[in-house]
């Protein structure tokens, strides 16, 4: 099956690429990225060792698209993912959007050009933040958890939010990139006649990411305890009790490999997340730090910033009833990797800020 990832030379995409190369031979993979993100230069040289073919292709520019050669699948990789994007200063809001939404929309037309499948990796911050911070929460274990006292809204349940949780605004520009693209490549396969996934994903952690505290907090925070670089609880008790679940990308491998094998019958639109099992506030992740390495204390502010929400957990039931899928990496074994690779590459945190 020939497959074209889109930012293939991010951490999610060049995890999946290799991933399902190494789950199939048949797998033709290929892949473009415009190299804007600091670091990912290096996992061009990763790619091509494995047989993978990179292509500079900047998605923004329908032009840039058009020698692309025809596959069967297009997996959407590529995006702006901090949900600051386009309000922090260091994109602007325009900018975002041709990132995300205009540079989805290019996509969709070379999906309709060629009649190829497109598969989505949306965002779990397509869900409402006024209808999150909504929640009747309390501490337990140095973590926030939805108060069992309380009855919960439509699309909550004791395993997180499910597809049916609000999705209405604001959601962050951001997070209505996301949505957005999510509708357009539905409405895009329904006229066109090709098939359409869309995965929502937690945070996706592991080995390689980049260590921004605005993108993959989990990374950054490890990185960050080694490096001994300042850390913060920013916001609601600034105690760290913030808890979001933890997903390895590679765990999407064999669900990938199922949703281009089949058309879709109904139900497109799909969570994929770690759960409630693999779910960790910043100060359980902070116990961990300490238990590995030297103890630190950690300043709190508990002024809250515009986009950032106490408890985001994803109930994936809908996936496993479909796809018999389930995430394969605990949480534990993801930090442990993200340790390892933190130990072995001292420079990683400059390599991200670049």
């Amino acid at each position: 099956m020939r497959i074209l990832i889109s930012g293939i030379c991010g951490f999610v995409g060049s995890t999946i690429a290799l991933a399902l190369r190494e789950h199939s031979a048949n797998n033709i993979i290929s892949g473009f990225d415009n190299f804007v993100r600091p670091g990912s230069e290096l996992n061009r040289v990763r790619l091509r060792r494995a047989g993978i073919a990179v292509q500079h292709v900047d998605l923004r520019c329908a032009s840039d698209m058009e020698n692309l050669a025809p596959v069967e699948w297009v997996i959407d990789a590529a995006a702006n993912p901090s949900v600051l994007a386009g309000v922090s200063g260091l994109t602007s809001s325009r900018q975002l959007l041709e990132h995300n939404l205009f540079g989805t929309v290019n996509l969709l037309e070379y999906c309709k050009r060629h009649r190829a499948g497109f598969i989505l990796l949306s965002t779990s911050r397509v869900y409402s933040i006024g209808a999150l911070k909504n929640l009747k929460l309390k501490v337990e274990q140095n973590a926030y958890a939805l108060d069992s006292g309380e009855t919960l809204p439509v699309g909550v349940s004791s395993a997180g939010i499910n597809e049916d949780f609000p999705t209405s605004p604001p959601l962050s520009i951001y997070g209505s990139s996301k949505l957005a693209s999510e509708q357009l490549a539905l409405e895009y396969g329904a006229a066109f006649n090709f098939p359409v996934w869309i995965n929502r994903c937690g945070v996706l952690a592991g080995a390689g990411q980049f260590g921004r505290a605005d993108q993959g907090i989990f990374t950054f925070w490890i990185h960050a305890w080694l490096r001994n670089r300042p850390l913060q609880y920013v916001g609601f008790d600034g105690r760290g009790h913030q808890v979001r679940d933890c997903l390895h990308p590679r765990d999407l491998t064999t669900v990938l490999q199922k949703q281009m094998s089949i058309l879709p019958d109904g139900e497109q639109i799909f969570n994929f997340s770690g759960g409630a099992a693999n779910s960790m506030s910043l100060a359980q992740l902070s116990e961990w730090c300490a238990a590995r390495f030297d103890a630190r204390e950690i300043a709190g502010e508990a002024r809250e910033r515009a986009f950032d929400v106490p408890w985001l957990v994803l109930d994936a039931a809908r996936a496993s009833a479909k796809w018999n899928w389930k995430p394969a990496t605990p949480i534990a074994d993801v930090l442990d990797e993200i340790s390892a690779h933190a130990r072995e590459h001292p420079e990683w945190l400059e390599i991200s800020e670049a």
